[in-house]
């Protein structure tokens, strides 16, 4: 319900109150990233604008459309969810000396001290993917920002 007035109060934000299929490519975006229940999947008017993005993000150059009406730019992306519990983030380094992300790791175990220690490296996990990876932070009437998770899977 906190969404629909979200999104009700956005819609009025537009100039001349126009109606989401009507507002700029950018705004029906953002209006349409911030459904749920049902998700822009589910909104026949959400499916033009949505797919017209997803392709358009396949173009070289692409610029994501914003929405300055709304105060937003291009969204956030956290692909992975939280590690399970007892895991920690774990980014093993590959043969180029860069990082690579989307693993969890339990601490290692070890007995001994010093030099005398004996340790087994913990177990180590993918990390998981999160459902929902694009997030908008869209600041309500008090000014302060509500994070919406969305995904551009069709």
């Amino acid at each position: 319900m906190k969404k629909l007035a979200l999104l009700a109060a956005l819609t009025m934000s537009l100039p001349n109150t126009a109606p989401a299929q009507d507002a700029p490519w950018g705004c029906h975006v953002l209006l349409c990233a911030a459904s749920s229940a049902p998700s822009w999947q589910g909104v026949p008017s959400c499916v033009p604008p949505m797919t017209r993005l997803i392709a358009a993000m396949k173009v070289p150059g692409f610029s994501w459309p914003t929405c300055p009406q709304a105060g937003t730019d291009a969204p956030g992306h956290e692909p992975y969810e939280d590690c399970p519990t007892g895991y920690e983030i774990y980014t093993p380094m590959d043969g180029n000396g860069k990082g690579k992300p989307g693993w969890c790791k339990k601490p290692d175990i070890c007995s001994g001290r010093g030099s005398d220690a004996i340790c087994k490296t913990g177990e180590i996990i993918q990390r998981p993917f999160k459902q929902d990876p694009y997030y908008f932070d869209i600041k309500n009437s008090e000014g302060q920002s509500n994070r919406h998770w969305f995904n551009l899977n069709y």
